[in-house]
């Protein structure tokens, strides 16, 4: 076994790396940006190594600066993690052409799985079944075009050195295909440098689900059971779950065998997962290899039993697999949901912000964070906007699902826009629950899942202005700690008046309303009798943290309520609301922004310019598209008008709230 190894990668999953090596007794090795100096994963490693500027090009994708650094550091390994450089062949060639063991697949295995198009030929060699479509080498867009016809529509463009939903668009009917083909080929020139493409048949009623597998030097091949992967947004992955609500024992058996199969043609070593389309109809089809590990591992762990990155690294030092393929345990069920930085009711934009308040559930054998942000870290433009993976167990999927609603129910992330509220949405929705879960489900579910939420309602209220009265409370028991008269009603919180008893006022806006509620308040130490509306309410509060257990009316409730400065986040256990805390007695000022302008939403690099000063352009036409995060994302025009000057060139980095475009109406 290694005794010391360097992570070629950041946040969560060299978190997760650090974290086996610590239970094995290996030094784990970290490198980081200069945007990650202060990063958790930094803060873990027994030892950290600067290697280039913020952007990845400039750093996680320096080959030749992560091998200096781990023959630098001593290591005898390097764990790429995934994305990044976890599967470029060139960089496993370098990598053991210096001495050191790239804990991973050869790099044949991944130039093999690495063209989407050759995968899928080999995979056919072998009798793994794939979709039809076309996977040849011929790039011309009229060729294109022309096979697509052939292909049929509805049919996906897909860049052959893809992964993680880019380089991925969905073509209708043949009118979009060649803008949709030119989109495509640009998002994964910008992703991975190689813009060739494949075109395959889009599944009716699709599944994703994808099959973990496990080879090692010993020629052994093994799978450890199949995930769920099919709710998504952008072709990326939002919940994963095992084992699959769609399959039953016999397609189990059938895919767990194909998945072995197409292991066991390339001569596998290490951890994959070999990833199926399943169509209404309950056939299969190979889609592509991933020759890495994947974000959603961990679920696969909750129901073995075993640590995927342990398998890891026994397989890279040589050793047989832990376990034989009747050996493997499957029991319970278990759920993921990234928890991310974007904003839902914006087609899931992403953001960035400082995560001012972090509040998770308690830890505990069924529920699990992964995570490579800490309270206070920011989220920014130059990485991937997940925050953290929530994963659950249960029992049975019945009760996984509910550990998840009441984990969700725990989680408050302050500071920044997230799809938190979403995913509670999510895995309280009927057809959730049924396990109705194909890749259109976001899609078939859109009016229910985007319904604008309603006002706060009065239990929100009432625990928001509980918690603004129990933080003064706390804060006066703390005054008088420190002072010499502790009879002083100088340090009474209760509002004290000579001739009857005092009361306080709480002004909370609420943005969903896009009101300001007032409320009076009368009492101390969890007694107090609130005016909402005119209406008069008597309260029984008890704390817990940051639970509050409330009585009145005869009915009883257990809220969560997270404060951050003036922002407080009611949580209730479908659904949470931010109430912003007003000072009565201070005042606001008219936040005013020109009507001719448009501004940038978030941070990024300005890639195509579809219009030129002078035109005339519609609503919600397209005006140009922008790179963020890793993803392409078009920005169109809020109203009619003519661009009267545009304020940046092709290539350009813009901040954001930049100016982009000035214009007037008609």
């Amino acid at each position: 076994m290694f005794n010391k190894i360097l992570i070629a990668n950041r946040g969560e999953i060299a978190c997760r790396v650090i974290q086996t090596c610590k239970r094995l007794g290996i030094a784990a090795v970290a490198v980081y940006s200069d945007a990650d100096r202060y990063a958790r994963h930094v803060q873990l490693a027994d030892e950290a190594w600067h290697i280039g500027g913020p952007r990845p090009a400039d750093s996680y994708l320096r080959a030749e600066n992560i091998i200096l650094a781990a023959k630098a550091s001593g290591a005898n390994a390097i764990h790429p993690g995934y994305g990044f450089l976890s599967e470029n062949a060139d960089f496993a060639r370098a990598v053991e052409a210096s001495g050191l063991t790239f804990i991973g697949p050869t790099p044949d295995a991944i130039d093999a799985m690495g063209s989407k198009s050759a995968a899928k030929a080999l995979m056919e060699k072998a009798g793994v079944p794939v979709v039809p479509g076309y996977h040849g080498d011929n790039q011309d867009p009229a060729f294109l075009a022309n096979q697509a016809n052939q292909v049929g529509y509805p049919l996906l463009i897909k860049a052959i050195a893809g992964g993680g939903g880019k380089g991925v668009r969905l073509v209708n009917d043949a009118t979009e295909f060649l803008p949709q083909l030119e989109a495509a080929k640009r998002e994964s020139t910008n992703a991975f440098g190689n813009d060739a493409v494949l075109l395959e048949r889009f599944v009716q009623g699709p599944h994703h689900i994808e099959f973990q597998v496990f080879g090692d030097t010993h020629g052994n091949f093994v799978h450890l059971y199949e995930r769920e992967c099919s709710i998504q947004r952008r072709h990326q992955k939002i919940l994963e779950e095992t084992p699959s609500p769609f399959l039953d024992a016999d397609m189990r058996k059938r895919m767990g065998d194909a998945a072995v199969t197409a292991a066991r043609a390339i001569n596998y070593r290490g951890a994959g997962t070999i990833e199926f389309i399943v169509g209404e109809d309950r056939q299969f089809f190979f889609m592509e290899m991933n020759t890495r590990l994947q974000v959603e591992h961990p679920v696969t762990e909750m129901v073995t039993g075993q640590d995927l990155v342990e398998w890891q690294l026994r397989v890279a030092a040589g050793e047989p697999l832990p376990l034989a393929q009747t050996q493997i345990p499957h029991q319970g069920h278990a759920i993921e949901v990234r928890l991310c930085a974007e904003n839902p009711d914006n087609n899931f934009l992403p953001g960035i912000g400082t995560l001012s308040c972090f509040t998770v559930p308690n830890l505990n054998p069924y529920v699990r964070i992964d995570t490579g942000v800490i309270e206070g870290d920011s989220i920014s433009v130059f990485y991937d906007p997940m925050i953290a993976k929530l994963i659950v167990y249960g029992e049975d999927r019945s009760s996984a699902i509910h550990r998840l609603q009441q984990a969700l129910a725990e989680t408050a992330i302050i500071g920044l826009n997230t799809n938190t509220p979403f995913l509670q949405k999510l895995v309280h929705h009927p057809a959730f629950i049924q396990g109705k879960t194909d890749t259109l489900f976001i899609e078939r579910h859109r009016e229910h899942l985007f319904a604008k939420p309603k006002a706060a309602p009065q239990v929100a209220l009432i625990a928001a202005a509980c918690r603004a009265l129990h933080d003064a409370e706390k804060q006066a028991a703390l005054q008088l700690r420190f002072n010499d008269d502790p009879t002083s009603p100088w340090h009474d919180n209760s509002s004290w008046r000579l001739n009857g008893e005092g009361r306080r006022t709480f002004i909370f806006f609420d943005p969903l309303a896009a009101a300001s509620v007032e409320i009076h308040a009368q009492g101390k130490d969890g007694r107090y009798q609130f005016e909402i509306d005119r209406n008069a309410v008597t309260v029984n509060c008890a704390w817990s943290m940051d639970q509050v257990r409330l009585a009145y009316d005869n009915k009883r409730f257990t809220v969560g309520v997270v404060r951050y400065q003036d922002h407080f986040t009611v949580l209730l256990a479908d659904t949470r609301y931010d109430l912003i805390g007003i000072d009565p007695f201070a005042f606001e000022k008219a936040d005013e922004v020109p009507d001719g302008r448009l501004t940038a939403l978030m941070p990024g690099r300005i890639v195509k310019i579809l219009v030129a000063a002078g035109d005339k352009v519609k609503r919600g036409e397209p005006l140009l598209i922008m790179e963020a995060m890793k993803m392409e994302h078009t920005i169109h025009s809020p109203h009619d008008g003519v661009i009267e000057r545009i304020a940046f060139k092709e290539g350009n980095i813009v901040e954001a709230d930049a100016v982009l475009f000035a214009f007037a109406r008609n």
